[in-house]
């Protein structure tokens, strides 16, 4: 030992100089009571009396001297002891004091903290680099979370103007303007994909709307660029011929920043959006949030497009219904004129008959009917003077035979009839033996409208007559028969052109009418159709069954039927729609019953090839279902190992993107409830990839504890889904819950991803955060990643543990409850 320690040492321990009054004396005590007693020992063992010369006698042998040297040695271990504990609690107090200097330190670092100022931190002392550090995290993790609020608020305000505006050019300029207004820009433009150019719909600066109409080529300027690459640029270096930014205030100056960026639908291209900044630099939460921008926007164009394609087709659609219940209307009508004409002309047969008779009958016949006949003659002088007129004239323009009347009174005549009257008389006059008819209208006492037909002849050179001779007939039911023939040629256009069967049958079951679609389907001609009986007919068995059902349901209840029916054609089975409309007669009787079919074979068949479609999705679906089912840990085999625990499992959809994992390896028990992106089946085929690499990671060594399974896991799902190469942005992924449990040590290793872990110890509950990072997802440039951090917990009897997915969230209040909410997300 150097000379300089044991010098040391002697002034530290053996220093008597350091022993106190009272504890020297109490040592000289006790050393003197330790000789005596030892002393009176060896007197005694000598057999000598006890007194001082004995005692001086005894220390002749080597024997007592030793015994005397050994504790004189223990009063040297007294001192070396008290002197030792001293200088233990001088050392105690000078770091008490120490710690206590450093502790008001750090209080004074923890208060600058607090209050942001980090420079002052280095002027109170240099070892509080690891709380600067710290601030510096926390100044750090503040701004990340503050730049996500803005993104997720600015994705708020977005989603509000694409919700509240549907029609393209409100969507396009509030778009713009509320991106320019969130994002602190001074002029932003917004170009829709139109005909494979970019077409500007919107360009807003300055809180103003601006006017501006511009198109782009794709793959021309920077623009056009952004469209071809369907990627984004972003530029601080602005051409000074771009383009420049004028207002009051700020007189001409040119943008330091410019941001273009695609809207996509997936892979294609929507639109672009283009933006200007007076700063050099614009912060990289706002090009994420840029970023967001592009899907958000692109997939609504995308599905405003879609809506009206849809709204146009719907339109059409509605027009095309319009049309068809007019023509039906018209086509009803056209059949009630055609009865009516048909009734008419019969009744003008019988008349011509009549009169034919009357003439073959002789002269009493012909008084009778210049009485009775349906037309009246009248003869004027050529003065226009009314000569003679025949006794029928009363009684065709309906009035009493006392009343006085002439058939040619102006007061009862149209202006424009009393000028053609006059005009026939004009011609007659001049034309002698000359013949000339008009027509024109004339109003019955009962205020009814008369058409007239008059045959003028001029026989004033006839002694016999001397005058004018006019012979006038009421034509007013010519002139509606006239008028429904009209009506039945348009009808029987309109039915002759349609594309459906038209088929009016009476209601003893004989076809009255048939278009040529009726023979097309039947494969018979009109003429073998028409006037003969449904019955009577060679066609399809289950047609003639279901008009007969159909004649007598409506010979019943007299109301509209449509129905669907499949029928046999040339071309082979055809579904056809049927419409039944019952036709009734000016005394409201039924008629008829007019049948018009609409082949809705073409659309039967795309409704049964979906539900087919939609039965192999749903049989591939429930088998991955039973594969899923079948990895999945059972209850039971859990409670064998731990009685009173329990798995909530309610997936959303059939196949889940959540699952629990349990593993069983000796003593150590694997347990976790893990969260894959997405649902339905790609989150089930993410949770396929889980499940075997954490499998296989607990297989590789016992040793691995929690946070590094994590890392593993993490590391394994970006090489699976390639997420490491370069042009993969993928960023799907998984949150979870892992648990490492040793029994025999009582301690639970817990590690999670974004995920907590909730403790339940005698009423209290005590949270374990995971960490801030998920497993998979693109790496992020130029940030290394920080390790999952691992917790070691050692358990108690009665503790309640807790782990789950986003599907279920535990909230502890106040009053030391705790609260269960599900979510309309997947439930675990």
């Amino acid at each position: 030992m150097p000379a300089k320690r044991i010098s040391k040492y002697i002034r530290d321990y053996l220093n008597f100089a350091l022993i106190k009054e009272h504890e020297k004396f109490f040592i000289t005590v006790f050393l003197m009571v330790i000789y005596l007693v030892i002393w009176a020992g060896f007197i005694d063992f000598m057999r000598l009396p006890f007194s001082m010369k004995t005692i001086v006698k005894i220390h002749t042998t080597w024997l007592v001297w030793l015994v005397d040297f050994l504790v004189a040695c223990v009063s040297l271990g007294a001192v070396i002891f008290i002197n030792h504990d001293r200088n233990i609690k001088n050392k105690q107090k000078k770091e008490l004091a120490k710690l206590k200097s450093q502790l008001e330190s750090n209080h004074q670092v923890a208060e600058l903290i607090r209050k942001g100022e980090y420079n002052k931190i280095m002027h109170i002392t240099d070892h509080h680099s690891s709380l600067l550090d710290l601030a510096k995290n926390l100044m750090e993790t503040n701004q990340k979370e503050e730049a996500v609020k803005w993104i997720t608020k600015g994705k708020d305000i977005i989603n509000e103007v694409l919700r509240k505006y549907r029609k393209i050019d409100e969507l396009s300029i509030e778009i713009i303007k509320a991106i320019i207004q969130y994002t602190d820009a001074i002029q932003g433009a917004f170009y829709l994909l139109e005909n494979d150019k970019l077409v500007s719909r919107a360009t807003y600066a300055f809180n103003r709307q601006r006017f501006v109409k511009q198109e782009f080529e794709v793959g021309r300027g920077l623009v056009g660029q952004v469209a071809y690459e369907k990627a984004m640029i972003y530029r601080t270096e602005i051409p000074d011929d771009y383009f420049t930014v004028t207002s009051g205030l700020l007189n001409d100056v040119k943008p330091k920043s410019l941001l273009i960026l695609p809207l996509m639908q997936e892979d294609e291209l929507q639109g672009v959006v283009e933006v200007a900044f007076l700063q050099d630099h614009i912060p990289s939460y706002k090009l994420d949030f840029a970023e967001e921008l592009s899907s958000m926007i692109g997939r609504t164009i995308y599905a405003q497009k879609i809506n009206a394609r849809t709204e146009v087709l719907l339109k059409e659609s509605q027009e095309m219904t319009v049309t068809l219940q007019r023509n039906e209307e018209k086509l009803k009508e056209n059949a009630r004129e055609m009865m009516i004409a048909q009734e008419e002309l019969e009744q003008s047969n019988e008349l011509l008959e009549s009169k034919i008779q009357e003439v073959e009958n002789g002269q009493k016949r012909m008084v009778a009917l210049l009485t009775n006949a349906s037309e009246f003659i009248s003869i004027y002088n050529e003065d226009q003077q009314l000569v003679f007129e025949s006794p029928s004239v009363k009684r065709i323009l309906g009035y009493a035979d006392d009343e006085n009347i002439v058939g040619m009174d102006p007061e009862l005549m149209t202006p424009k009839g009393y000028k053609t009257i006059n005009k026939l008389f004009e011609y007659l006059k001049q034309t002698p033996g000359g013949e000339s008819v008009a027509q024109y209208a004339y109003l019955k006492k009962s205020g009814e409208k008369l058409f007239l037909e008059t045959k003028g002849k001029n026989l004033l050179h006839d002694p016999a007559i001397k005058g004018i001779i006019f012979n006038t007939q009421d034509i007013t039911e010519r002139i509606r028969a006239e008028k429904e023939e009209r009506m039945k040629s348009r009808m029987q256009s309109l039915s002759e052109n349609s594309p459906d069967m038209i088929i009016r049958i009476n209601t003893t079951g004989k076809l009255v009418y048939a278009n040529p679609v009726v023979s097309e389907f039947m494969g018979l001609s009109i003429q073998e159709i028409t006037k003969k009986r449904i019955n009577d007919l060679h066609i399809d068995e289950r047609f003639i069954e279901f008009i007969n059902n159909v004649l007598k349901e409506i010979k019943n209840n007299e109301e509209q039927i449509i129905d669907e029916l499949e029928i046999a054609a040339p071309e082979g089975s055809k579904i056809m729609q049927i419409k039944a409309i019952p036709e009734h007669s000016e005394d409201n009787v039924l008629e008829s019953i007019l049948f018009v079919a609409h082949d809705m074979t073409e659309i039967k068949m795309i409704e049964q090839e979906i539900k087919e479609k939609n039965k192999k999705i749903s049989d591939s679906i429930n088998y991955a279902q039973r594969i899923q089912t079948s990895i999945l840990p059972d209850t039971s085999f859990i409670q064998r190992h731990f009685p009173r625990s329990f798995i909530f499992y309610r997936p959303k959809d059939v196949v889940s993107g959540d699952f629990p994992w349990f593993v069983k390896k000796d003593e150590t028990f694997y347990v976790a409830a893990v969260d894959c992106t997405g649902h339905g089946v790609p989150g089930a085929l993410l949770s396929f990839i889980g499940y075997f690499l954490l499998n296989n990671i607990v297989n590789i060594d016992d040793n691995f504890n929690a946070a590094k399974i994590l890392d593993l896991l993490h590391e394994g799902v970006r090489t699976t889904l390639k997420q490491n190469e370069e042009g993969n942005n993928g960023r799907d992924g998984m949150d979870l819950a892992l648990c490492k449990i040793n029994k025999e040590n009582k301690t639970i290793q817990y590690a999670g991803a974004h995920n907590p872990l909730y403790l339940l110890r005698k009423g209290k509950l005590i949270e374990y955060k995971g960490s801030r990072k998920g497993i998979g997802g693109k790496p992020l440039l130029k940030k290394k990643e920080k390790e999952f951090e691992n917790h070691e917990i050692a358990y108690e009897e009665g503790d309640k543990i807790f782990i789950f997915s986003d599907g279920l969230l535990i909230s502890w209040e106040e009053k030391e409850d705790v609260s269960i909410n599900l979510r309309e997300s997947e439930r675990r």
